[in-house]
């Protein structure tokens, strides 16, 4: 659970940038074309795409008839010329009022040191001067750089992938706030990520499990900043940055670089694995995975269940990572959500004169309000807003008013999509893998349905998270089980019945 931060400029109404297009923010009429390009750009597709792709993107001259752009590797290059140039170029007619060829170059196909802001590893930019912003730990050691025999190509995908996902200074060991919901977790992690360089890891591989907002990102890359600091060469990839990789890898005929940059590491952290899709890339994964496993290397991998529920990984994969140590997060405590809400309260405090929350106030909202580090940050987020905006000065009323909207009327039990699928299967006299299937039989569609219903109605998934667990089918199937099913109780009271029984030996179960 991350101390509090902010993530809005209050004075100007902007948005808060990648640290590498903050340094550079001004009003509009001190932003040259180019900064005025890359702060659009930033608007268009968010900040964490931003940094992954365009925030090492730097304009090296420009001409009456050329832009001239560079970025460190030829991935980069490629990326950036085969998505996004026709719209760089509009961007930058716009700003400078007259049409220009834009030009891509690579600096160097050798990774070179650079200070943060330019690395594209995320920064989130809050109020305070920059003295008051937290310092960022050492950057995690990358892997060594090819010979200098190697294609320039092979150079430049390994020295990209060496570099992971932008990673968050924040994201410390030190600001992730522990309670009896995640001690387990953070001290499985923090020893795995505090162990001596050579020594054979205890917890391999190490396997995160919860919902969102829960600290499972927050938890994967302070691993990744305590492995750096030890000496251990450590990379953090989101599970679409490692399909990105491995793409171009197959592109660019480099596949070889592109596995040895990340079989030769210490420590790999895989975030957001239920995202990882297709045959060849789960097949990369194994082969990596085991690898690593095998020479003693350490990896950590987070998701949003346990290695069973990843239905659509092939089955020696989901075994391979239940054979180490499996951690849930679970959903924070009371105690816990009081700490988190009183210690971004004081930041928040800190930044918005003015803005004062009472105890009472604090400790309604650890209460009343959600199961995430998110929803609290919301609530609180709200008060801050209703106190600015009509002036009204927070008390126990006004929050009550403020929040109704996202107020938990009880905490509700914990229920598993695993535990769905297991009853309604018995229930209808049918398989769990028929459930998952694709076959469209009736004796199989209506089960299926119900238990979509049942899914989405008794847990906190949402449409994506359950159409994975169904054999990885879209949302919208999803949506058209729960409205159906939804119908039909309405009319058949036989079929309203059976759900309610379903219900109850869920919960009960």
């Amino acid at each position: 659970m991350l101390k509090p931060h902010s993530t809005d400029d209050s004075q100007s109404g902007r948005p808060a940038f990648p640290a590498g297009l903050a340094a550079t923010v001004g009003t509009d009429a001190e932003m040259t074309p180019w900064e005025r390009v890359r702060q659009r750009l930033h608007d268009e597709i968010g900040e964490e795409k931003f940094s992954s792709w365009f925030a090492r993107m730097e304009l090296d001259g420009l001409t009456s008839e050329a832009v001239h752009l560079s970025v460190p590797t030829r991935f980069l290059k490629s990326w950036i010329q085969e998505n996004y140039l026709p719209r760089i170029r509009e961007l930058f007619a716009e700003e400078s009022g007259s049409s220009r060829r834009v030009d891509v170059a690579v600096r160097s196909a050798v990774a070179r040191p650079v200070p943060l802001k330019a690395t594209g590893r995320r920064e989130v930019v809050s109020e305070r001067s920059p003295e008051a912003r937290p310092t960022a730990p050492a950057a995690p050691l990358a892997t060594p750089a090819a010979s200098a025999s190697a294609p320039a190509t092979v150079n430049a995908i390994a020295s990209d992938m060496s570099s992971g996902s932008p990673l968050d200074p924040r994201l410390t060991f030190d600001t992730f706030m522990v309670g009896k919901s995640n001690s387990l977790a953070h001290a499985a992690a923090r020893q795995v990520a505090e162990a001596a360089s050579g020594a054979n890891p205890v917890f391999n591989p190490l396997y995160l499990h919860a919902s969102v907002g829960l600290g499972k990102t927050h938890l994967l890359q302070a691993v990744v900043w305590a492995a750096g600091q030890k000496g251990r060469r450590a990379i953090y990839l989101t599970a679409e940055r490692f399909m990105y990789g491995f793409v171009a890898a197959l592109k660019t005929h480099s596949a070889i670089a592109f596995k040895d940059a990340l079989r030769t590491i210490d420590t790999l952290v895989i975030d957001d694995l239920q995202f990882l899709k297709g045959n060849n890339l789960q097949q990369e994964f194994c082969h990596t995975l085991n690898a690593l496993l095998d020479s003693g290397r350490q990896v950590v991998v987070a998701a949003d269940c346990v290695p069973a529920e990843l239905e659509h990984l092939d089955e020696r994969v989901r075994s391979r990572l239940a054979g180490g140590l499996v951690v849930e997060l679970a959903t924070l405590e009371e105690d816990l959500r009081l700490e988190i809400l009183r210690a971004r309260y004081q930041t928040l405090a800190e930044q918005h004169k003015g803005f004062t929350v009472p105890a009472p106030v604090l400790e309604f909202l650890a209460r009343s309000v959600g199961q995430s580090g998110r929803d609290l940050d919301g609530a609180l987020n709200k008060l801050l807003a209703f106190n600015q905006l009509t002036g009204e000065p927070v008390t126990l009323e006004m929050a009550e008013n403020a929040i109704k909207d996202i107020i938990r009327p009880c905490d509700p039990k914990r229920v598993r999509v695993d535990d769905i699928l297991r009853i309604v299967a018995k229930h209808y006299n049918v398989s769990r893998a028929d459930l998952l299937s694709q076959r469209r039989t009736a004796n199989v569609v209506k089960p299926r349905q119900v238990a979509m219903y049942l899914a989405k109605t008794l847990t906190l998934r949402s449409l994506p998270e359950i159409g994975r667990r169904f054999g990885g089918r879209d949302h919208t199937t999803v949506l058209h089980a729960v409205r159906k099913i939804d119908r039909l109780i309405a009319t058949d009271r036989a079929l309203a019945d059976e759900v309610e029984v379903l219900k109850r030996a869920v919960q009960e179960a």
